[in-house]
């Protein structure tokens, strides 16, 4: 839907607004002119029809195939294209099946029934036939059709309740008000005879834009708590905020994805020189007479007069195609089928799932498995990522006394408490006033629903008499508040007819008008409403974080309760201010004229809200403040550190404010005892310029960056001095803004080198943009490092999309971040075993996957081209067509998909154990130029031994038993052989992790190269018009130096590597192969991917290698097993423990059981 929604956005040259005529009612002769409009039905399209999707480098590696079909082929057609056409259709039946998911999800959607009102009856239709300006009605627990203006609904209050989880994720429920002037239309006939028109904007993206959000009912809500709406159609299909609001990803791509490419291109350089050579030594060879044309072949005249340069031209583009196979077009089949099945392994890790969500691991595209292997910057959320978005009220401050109610979590009362906690003297008379006041403003200044009871009548009762009330709200701070405050002697009860019911210590109803909500934003920071009290005084009441409350107080006891909020900001709790001022009538008619006219404002509707909003909220009295705790979630610490371990850098960006996001960073341990602190805020760049504190920060650093690099860091030495940045959004903006004389790049560089000096960054006060912008700033910086966001809300997504790798935590924000994301992991404790695990082993993998496809095809191709030398290069291939077609389809592919979804170099476990093995393969270590260009050079030296061994080994001994001589293709054949078997057992010298699915496909492919040889030249197949390979394959077997040669030459073309290995691993090890040498990968510890372990970590493992903790690592095994089964919480024995002092039936995972289990 890409065109169609840009145009649909509002260009240029479009009318600004759309004139609506409800029920398609023309207004009366003379009102108004009938303009009519024409508009899009309301079908959703969503498929792409594309006939092939193919990729750049799948469109080039076509070419050879593609002139095969044209010049004059020294292979036949189907030799070159079969593979070709193999790779174009998986790749089409692909796409074409994910189109054929996405067309039937379109009809499933377009085919809905929809209730419309015509002459005052109800007519189901389908949604598809929806226009605009139709009335419909929709039931409860129904989804809207399409955009709608809610015209009334069964309520007296013409309210309604809606969720949106399909558009912004959030599962709470949300109240809409119907238009004033129609809320009292409750029949179809009432509304039938509705003459009215609708003035709005062109569609526009934004969800709420137009008429403010109250009015407008979303495609893709549900309705909730109301019996029926009705509402008028404004947009439809394509022109629906859903439909614009879909967000065409950006494509990722990997690294090994773009190092593949840069491959492919240097052996298409090596396609075309061969292809030149061999073009220009035919010229030369055929220079003298006697071998252009010898007596047996002489040329016709049409031959002799054909154009030289003609001629050389045909003579290379067939020198292409019979060196085509260099190109390894099965390779990118191979690379897509590993990456699908792979993310199975994710999506089936018991590790992974969340037993108290229900909700398990998510993979949203499978491209960037490996990316989970490279990642070298992770930015995270703090709320709802690192924390567990579980709010409990702990405090409340009023004009200086502070309260703690009843420990209160998720409605449910803690039993560690009870009662009001005055910590501080009792207040005055007017004090008392002011304290109930506060109670009643955080009754009322929220957007809690009370969840419907139908058992209950009238007044809801006090909570301790049996029926407590279930509040639903948006934000999980807002509901804290309202049961904290429940505990504290008020109660919220409901809103009914407009009126909001609160229940007071006395168990007295107080019943309050509902004049105004002024909703939350993020700019704002604050949200108020307008209240009317029975006795008829009006209220604004206003709640919000303490920089948006503060400045625009006169009056309170400021000082005490700032005191109070930065004291609760350092313990990590999340702090609101509370203030409100008495309206007179006539100041109340201002407001009301003042938002009304902002409201329906079709310009710059935004600006004039918060202007209006600006002017309203100001001189107010401060109440007190709030503080609401929010846990750290689960085991964030140790990931945390696990990741640091590894070379990885995090950084929290947050919206919160310093003083909580810093404390919270100490608990997760971002920030430890011995880190130094550098702080780039607002506040200090107010007491000294930018560019000062810039390079005060940056002598700093660098003066110690001699000693701490990215290697050596660990955050485990106290000798080091471990520095930690943080800023907030005001001061990235200063530093992200250009400069008058257009210098911004300066501010930028320093920024970046002060950040890479630091081992952990927080970044606080941020907008959604701001930290789409940060993230985009490390990305594009000189060492283009890998970066990695995860979050769980809304504000995310755009840091989500922008990072390489995106995770969104499946939280209790709604589900857009995991939609948005490549990844959805349920907590962020799994984010360490995402990547030092299964990101470890799938870069693993595919690297290996990458680097074997091209050594394998050098091998196939190099004795094509020195076969070249001896037959005058007249292009005569070496193998045999069926040979050629499947050596890439059957006879090698399977092995190494096999290789590329099982392998496991080293255990599971000493990967969990040991993070700082996620560092052997950071920065694309396997698929540098030194590693690539080592195996090419390996592929070269084996098809030498191949070509020659056989050549030399037929020398003198190309005569059979019987007495007849071997040809042409029984040299090719044996060719073929040994290198079949040697770049396959190549492949079994690098498997570490054995199953008997490797050893049936690896042994099965060599069992069926030989099966079909044998079929192949053992019968006469009459489908053929050649029978050239006819008994050739059993008659090289027959020969005795043949059975040599095969053995010989394989053992030969494998020593180099294998004594390469040796070395390497004897002189300069990683730490991944000491850890293989040392015996900790040992068979029991080697737990395969399809039956994952509970993680064994110990908090005070440091060593590097993880055979060090063989002893202390088996207890733990155990200790863990009894804690999950619940029968004690003994702690870990002692590490001396051995197995004399422990019997096998108290102690299995003993190292001395085990040896008794397996003898």
């Amino acid at each position: 839907p890409g065109c169609g929604v840009v145009r649909c956005a509002g260009e240029e040259n479009w009318v600004d607004s759309r004139t609506i005529y409800v029920g398609h009612r023309e207004p009366p002769p003379g009102a108004e002119a009938y303009i009519p409009q024409r508009y899009p039905d309301n079908r959703i399209v969503s498929s792409k029809v594309t006939v092939l999707g193919l990729s750049v480098p799948e469109s080039l590696e076509q070419l050879p195939g593609v002139v095969s079909l044209i010049i004059d082929t020294p292979t036949s057609p189907v030799t070159s294209g079969l593979p070709l056409f193999f790779v174009i259709t998986v790749t089409a039946i692909k796409q074409g099946y994910e189109d054929w998911l996405r067309h039937k999800a379109d009809n499933a959607m377009n085919q809905c029934p929809v209730h419309f009102i015509q002459h005052g009856k109800l007519v189901r239709k389908q949604s598809r036939k929806l226009r605009v300006g139709d009335i419909v009605m929709v039931k409860e627990d129904e989804t809207f059709p399409c955009d709608l203006i809610f015209l009334s609904s069964n309520r007296g209050d013409g309210t309604c309740h809606v969720t949106t989880a399909s558009l912004d994720g959030e599962s709470s429920h949300k109240t809409h008000y119907a238009v004033q002037d129609t809320k009292g239309f409750h029949t179809e006939e009432d509304i039938d005879g509705l003459h009215a028109t609708i003035e709005c904007e062109q569609p526009q993206p934004d969800l709420y834009k137009p008429l403010g959000s109250e009015n407008l009912l979303l495609r893709g809500a549900t309705l909730k708590n109301t019996e029926k709406i009705f509402g008028v159609a404004i947009y439809t299909g394509m022109e629906t905020k859903m439909a614009l609001n879909y967000q065409s990803k950006s494509q990722k791509r990997s690294a090994v994805e773009k190092s593949m490419n840069v491959f492919l291109i240097v052996y298409l350089c090596i396609l075309i020189s061969k292809a030149l050579i061999n073009t220009v030594l035919k010229y030369v060879w055929q220079s003298e007479p006697f071998r252009d044309e010898p007596w047996y072949n002489q040329k016709t005249e049409s031959e002799r007069q054909r154009n030289l340069f003609l001629k050389a031209f045909t003579d290379f583009l067939a020198f292409m195609v019979l060196f085509n196979y260099i190109i390894p077009v099965s390779m990118y089949v191979t690379v897509e089928m590993q990456k699908f099945l792979g993310s199975y392994f994710i999506t089936w890790d018991e590790d992974m799932f969340d037993e108290d969500t229900g909700e398990g691991p998510l993979v949203n595209t499978s491209d960037l498995n490996e990316e989970l292997g490279q990642v070298e910057y992770i930015f995270t959320d703090k709320t709802g990522t690192l924390t567990e978005n579980n709010m409990e009220f702990k405090e409340c401050c009023i004009e200086g006394h502070v309260y703690v109610p009843h420990v209160i979590c998720n409605g449910q009362v803690l039993p560690d408490a009870s009662g009001i906690d005055m910590i501080d003297s009792s207040p005055s008379v007017s004090g008392r006033e002011r304290e109930e006041l506060f109670f009643r403003a955080l009754c009322l200044c929220h957007t809690v629903q009370v969840k419907d009871d139908d058992n209950v009548d009238g007044p809801r009762k006090s909570p301790d008499g049996g029926k407590s009330c279930v509040y639903i709200s948006s934000s999980p701070d807002e509901v804290a508040l309202v049961e904290g405050v429940q505990r504290l002697g008020f109660t919220y009860l409901r809103l009914k007819d407009n009126y909001m019911e609160i229940l007071n210590r006395d168990n007295d109803v107080e019943r309050f008008e509902l004049l105004e909500i002024l909703s939350f934003d993020s700019v704002r920071r604050r949200m108020s409403v307008i209240v009317k009290s029975a006795e008829g005084d009006i209220y604004l009441f206003c709640k919000g974080a303490d920089s948006s409350i503060f400045p625009r107080v006169i009056e309170g006891k400021v000082d005490q309760i700032r005191a109070r909020v930065e004291r609760n900001a350092v313990e990590g709790l999340r702090t609101l201010c509370v203030a409100y001022k008495r309206l007179i009538p006539e100041e109340y008619e201002g407001i009301c004229q003042l938002l009304q006219a902002a409201k329906v404002a079709l310009q710059d509707r935004e600006r004039k809200l918060a202007d209006a909003y600006e002017q309203i909220e100001k001189d107010l009295i401060l109440l007190g403040a709030t503080a609401v705790e929010d846990r750290l979630q689960e085991k964030a610490a140790d990931t945390i550190e696990a990741l640091q371990k590894a070379g990885i850098k995090v950084w929290v960006l947050t919206g919160d404010k310093m003083e909580t996001a810093a404390a919270t960073c100490y608990a997760c341990k971002l920030f430890r005892r011995n880190t130094q602190l550098l702080e780039l805020t607002t506040k200090r760049i107010e007491e000294q310029s930018l560019h000062d504190v810039l390079f005060e920060l940056s002598k700093t650093v660098l003066r110690h960056s001699g000693s701490l690099t990215r290697d050596t860091f660990s955050g485990l030495s106290a000798d080091l001095q471990d520095y930690g940045l943080i800023i907030d959004g005001a001061a990235l903006s200063l530093i992200m803004k250009p400069r008058q004389d257009g210098s911004s790049g300066n501010y930028r560089e320093l920024f970046l080198e002060i950040c890479r000096s630091c081992s952990a960054v927080l970044c606080c006060r941020m907008a959604p943009l701001q930290k789409a912008q940060i993230v985009k700033l490390i990305k594009f910086s000189k060492e283009h490092p890998i970066t990695l966001a995860i979050g769980d809300g809304a504000n995310d997504v755009s840091m989500i999309l922008e990072a390489h790798v995106g995770i969104g935590v499946i939280g209790k924000e709604g589900r857009q971040a995991a939609r948005n994301s490549d990844y959805a992991i349920p907590k962020f404790k799994h984010l360490k075993k995402m990547l030092l695990v299964h990101g470890h082993f799938y870069y693993i993998r595919i690297s290996e996957l990458v680097q074997y496809f091209f050594y394998k095809n050098v091998c196939f191709i190099f004795p094509q081209f020195l076969y070249q030398f001896f037959c005058g290069f007249s292009q005569q291939t070496l193998y045999d067509t069926a040979y050629l077609t499947l050596y890439n389809i059957s006879f090698t592919s399977l092995p190494i998909l096999l290789y590329s979804l099982m392998e496991q170099h080293v255990g599971i476990d000493v990967l969990k154990r040991d993070p700082t093995l996620y560092r052997d393969i950071a920065k694309n270590a396997l698929l540098r130029w030194r590693v690539f260009i080592y195996w090419t050079l390996l592929g070269l030296f084996d098809a030498m031994v191949f070509f020659f061994g056989a050549y030399f080994m037929f020398e003198n001994t190309t005569v059979t038993s019987n007495g007849q001589i071997f040809g042409n293709w029984t040299f090719g054949t044996l060719v073929f052989t040994v290198m079949v078997f040697t770049v396959t057992l190549k492949l079994a010298l690098d498997t570490h992790y054995w199953t008997w699915i490797n050893h049936f496909v690896i042994w099965g492919s060599l069992l069926f190269y030989v099966i079909f040889s044998l079929l192949w030249g053992g019968v006469i197949w009459p489908f053929l018009n050649y029978q050239r390979m006819y008994y050739v394959f059993i008659q090289m077997l027959s020969s005795g130096p043949a059975w040599l040669a095969i053995v010989l030459l394989v053992t030969v073309s494998l020593l180099p590597d294998v004594l390469k290995k040796v070395l390497c691993r004897q002189l300069w090890p990683t730490a991944t192969e000491r850890v293989q040498q040392n015996g900790c990968a040992q068979p029991w510890d080697r737990d395969s991917e399809f039956t994952p372990l509970a993680s064994l970590q110990s908090p005070g493992y440091q060593s590097t290698c993880p055979s060090a903790t063989w002893s202390r690592s088996r207890p733990q095994q155990v200790t863990l097993a009894v804690w999950k089964g619940k029968v004690s919480a003994e702690p870990p024995p002692a590490p001396g423990c051995s197995h004399h002092s422990c019997s096998s039936s108290s102690m299995p995972g003993c190292p001395g059981s085990l040896v008794g289990m397996l003898v």
